[in-house]
């Protein structure tokens, strides 16, 4: 998965489909396919999912692009059916974002 913190800025994603990582305040995690990442979130935050509706707010934690929404669909199966895949797929999910942190705070020193 591709961890983007700054996903909203980006006006278009390459792909038909995507398989999203999002994490509660709470701490928990949600593994979920669209073809609409900005959508789908507002969607989850807004009470539109009957998991997430009461164990929000959600951030986007990182994604992965597919060409068709088969495969993306097919990549979440695998993904769920698979407890130790997902742990994998948090733990580095969010390695990547406390790197991503220590850049930022690294540039806002320097700048």
């Amino acid at each position: 998965m591709i961890p983007s913190p700054a996903w909203q800025e980006r006006a278009s994603f390459k792909g038909k489909a995507f398989v999203y990582l999002l994490r509660s305040s709470k701490g928990r995690f949600y593994l979920g396919w669209t073809t609409d990442i900005k959508r789908r979130l507002g969607e989850h935050n807004s009470g539109g999912s009957l998991y997430t509706r009461s164990r929000g707010p959600w951030e986007l934690v990182s994604y992965e692009a597919f060409s068709s929404i088969e495969d993306a669909k097919e990549r979440e199966r695998t993904v769920k059916k698979n407890p130790r895949m997902f742990k994998l797929l948090k733990k580095r999910a969010l390695a990547t974002l406390r790197v991503s942190a220590a850049l930022q705070q690294n540039m806002q020193v320097m700048g």
